[in-house]
This record gives structure tokens, C-alpha cells and sequence, in this order.
């Protein structure tokens, strides 16, 4: 069979291949950035879904818009956005299939072949992939314990005028863990309207604030109508309803449910109703507490055990929320190779090399805290450390 070029320069992700290879259960897995699923709002979710069927089940289980279940856009736009300073209507909200697929739309919205980009240095693996599927060439920025350095971005700019848009994930950012500051924000958002460049703002983690309070979206700070806000609830609520929704301006909204209209025509009438029940009948941030209890206390562990056996010379992300901590080893060090001695211990990783969108770095690695019971992040991450003390 004779392929396209697009699905010709498609990779697989690098953590959905691991993921396979960490089937065993014997293996303690800090390498897949999963939510807990024994805090997934199981029986919640099973009275609803008889009651959807119940009340409105011809509807449920019947074609629906492309845009959205009005109710279900109404109570995102009124619980999650207005309330963190974003202003609009449900015609400025379109529910996705999760995230990625609003940043898949996104490479088709905006990239031609060898189109520029613009990323953080590292970035989402799945976003560079998805950008990397329409053709685009990435320009990395570098970033320091504030996020993507603004000076770097501004002379990146200058050099690439015609670069199509800034990808950047400014809340416990994936894979590093770090917090854009909010100086940054207001920075980027700024940027955005004086090079007039469309920014993606991608905050699957923003609620999942572990330290400190939640900072300002840079949609907030949007005054052109240039920044696209991609939001999620599949680590507030469950991945496997895959709802997501893309905020932004109505003539760009447009544009994205024409794609989407072309691409699975709608969500589910049944998933989008569950979680417009669950909205409307029950305390998501109630839910969400519950969720960054358990995180904290997992993600204070794994940090308690690496102060008591990571080698000193090893640099980790202390993260403030989200999912992930990201260690840098010393530069002659390859992870991808260092996964496979950690196998053998039975403990993997994700190696940091794939979430640079130009390649090149071998000596980083990240680690997810929220998927494990304490006592396996204990014995985890003292079987890394273990492993790393052999190379120091």
C-alpha cells in the first residue's frame, strides 16, 4: 500500500510505546501522566448515566451538534472560566475529544508544510507530534524556574516573523513541572497582540494547584482575541469520557467546528450529558480537593524519598501541582539506555529525550507521582535512586 506523506512522517508516542512494554504488573510505573482511577467519581457517573437515560435517553443516545451540548458548554463556560477572569458565551466554546484533539485541530487550522512554531524547550510530546503530523518546524525556548523566558521568545520573533503560533503550557507545565510566572503572563499575552501571533494556552493541569493559589490564565489577559485556551476534564473527572473543550474567539471557534465537523462530527451525546449532570448536580471542586489530597500527599513522598536517596549531584522540579517532577542527570548520561537497566529493577520512567521538539538531549527524565499507592512510590523511587547512585 502506498501511504500518504502526512501519515508517512507520523510517529508513535514514545510513552504509549513504553506503556505497553510496563504491562507487567510487577513493574512500578512512574512513566504515563495518569490520573489515580481509584478517585474516578465511579458512582456518581452510574446514577447519572441512568438517569440520562431515563429522562432524556432518545436524546443521549442520538446525533447532536458539533459545537456542543448547549447545557454542558453553558456550565463549563459558568464553573470553570468566567470564575478565573474569562470572559465570552458558549458561541466562543467548543467541546473537543479530549485536548488533543483541539491541538491536532490546531496543526490543521495553522500549519503548512515547514511552517515555523514556536515551543517550550522541553515540550508536550503529544502536542509536537500532533504539530509535527502537518509539516511544522519547531524553534525551541528555552525555560528557567518562571517558564519560557520572554527575551529568548522576543528575539525567536524577530528572527522568525512569520512564525504561526506560540504552543506553551504555563500551569505545572508537562514535562517539567514548572509555573510560568504571572509577569510572564501578562508578557505573553502582550506579545501575542504586538506580533500579532496566535498563542495556544494548553492547562490540562491548571485545578490540580498543589501549593499556593491557582495564578491568572494568559486568556485572562487577552485583549485581541489572540490567545486559544484548551482546557480538559480528564484529570478533574475521568480521561476515559474524553471531553475537552477550545475557548477563543467566535470567528476562530468557527473554524475549529468546521474541522471538527470533518473530523468525528460531535462527542458523545451520552459522555457530554453525564458530565453536564455531574456539573449541575454535584460540587466538582469539592471533587477536585479530593483529588489534590491524595496528589500532595504522593507528590510530598516521592520528593521525601529523592531528598533521602537521589544522588546530590541529580537536579529535580520541585512541582507546585500537576502530575510530574523532571530530573536532570549529568550530560554524558543517555535515559533511554538508563530505562532499560531500570526495567531490569522493575521501575520505568519516561526518558526526557522525545519532549524536545528538535532532539538532541539525552539526560533528562520524568516522573508521574499520581498514579501509584504510597508504598509503591516508596519502593520506586528507591529503586531508581538506587540505580542512579551506580553512575555518581
Amino acid at each position: 500500500m502506498e501511504f500518504s506523506k502526512i501519515t508517512k512522517s507520523m510517529k508513535t508516542s514514545e510513552i504509549r510505546e513504553i506503556l505497553k512494554l510496563i504491562e507487567n504488573p510487577e513493574i512500578i510505573s512512574f512513566a504515563g501522566g495518569l490520573p489515580a482511577p481509584e478517585l474516578f467519581p465511579k458512582d456518581e457517573i452510574i446514577s447519572l448515566t441512568a438517569e440520562i437515560i431515563n429522562i432524556e435517553g432518545n436524546e443521549a443516545l442520538q446525533y447532536g451538534t458539533t459545537e456542543g451540548y448547549n447545557p454542558l458548554r453553558k456550565a463549563i463556560l459558568e464553573q470553570r472560566l468566567i470564575p478565573f477572569g474569562m470572559k465570552g458565551s458558549i458561541d466562543n466554546l467548543l467541546i473537543t475529544s479530549g485536548s488533543q484533539q483541539g491541538l491536532d485541530f490546531s496543526g490543521r487550522l495553522f500549519i503548512d508544510e515547514d511552517d515555523i512554531i514556536i515551543v517550550e524547550k522541553p515540550s508536550y510530546l503529544g502536542a509536537i507530534n500532533a504539530f509535527r503530523t502537518y509539516g511544522a518546524k519547531f524553534v525551541e525556548i528555552p525555560m528557567d524556574q518562571d517558564g519560557m523566558i520572554v527575551e529568548e521568545l522576543e528575539k525567536a520573533l524577530n528572527l522568525y516573523p512569520k512564525a504561526k503560533f506560540i504552543y506553551t503550557i504555563p500551569d505545572f507545565h508537562n514535562p517539567t513541572g514548572i509555573t510560568m510566572s504571572i509577569e510572564r503572563r501578562k508578557k505573553l499575552a502582550e506579545i501575542a497582540n504586538i506580533y500579532k501571533i496566535p498563542i495556544l494556552e494548553d492547562s490540562p493541569y491548571g485545578e490540580l494547584v498543589l501549593e499556593g493559589e491557582r495564578l491568572p490564565t494568559i486568556k485572562s489577559f487577552d485583549t485581541d482575541g489572540y490567545v486559544i485556551y484548551f482546557g480538559t476534564f480528564s484529570k478533574t473527572f475521568c480521561p476515559g469520557l474524553r471531553l475537552g473543550y477550545i475557548f477563543a474567539d467566535e470567528n476562530v471557534i468557527n473554524k475549529y467546528v468546521t474541522l471538527k465537523q470533518s473530523s468525528d462530527l460531535q462527542c458523545s451525546s451520552l459522555d457530554q450529558r453525564i458530565l453536564a449532570y455531574y456539573l449541575n448536580n454535584y460540587d466538582l471542586d469539592k471533587h477536585i480537593n479530593k483529588i489534590k489530597q491524595v496528589y500532595r500527599k504522593r507528590r510530598d513522598l516521592m520528593f521525601e524519598c529523592m531528598d533521602k536517596w537521589l544522588p546530590k549531584e541529580i537536579e529535580y522540579t520541585r512541582s507546585r501541582g500537576g502530575l510530574f517532577t523532571w530530573l536532570k542527570l549529568r550530560e554524558d548520561m543517555d535515559t533511554v539506555k538508563l530505562l532499560e537497566e531500570a526495567l531490569k529493577f522493575n521501575v520505568a520512567f519516561v526518558p526526557g529525550g522525545s519532549f524536545f521538539a528538535n532532539g538532541g538531549v539525552k539526560n533528562y527524565l520524568r516522573l508521574n507521582y499520581s498514579n501509584m499507592p504510597e508504598e509503591r512510590i516508596v519502593e520506586g523511587t528507591k529503586r531508581l535512586c538506587e540505580l542512579l547512585q551506580n553512575y555518581y
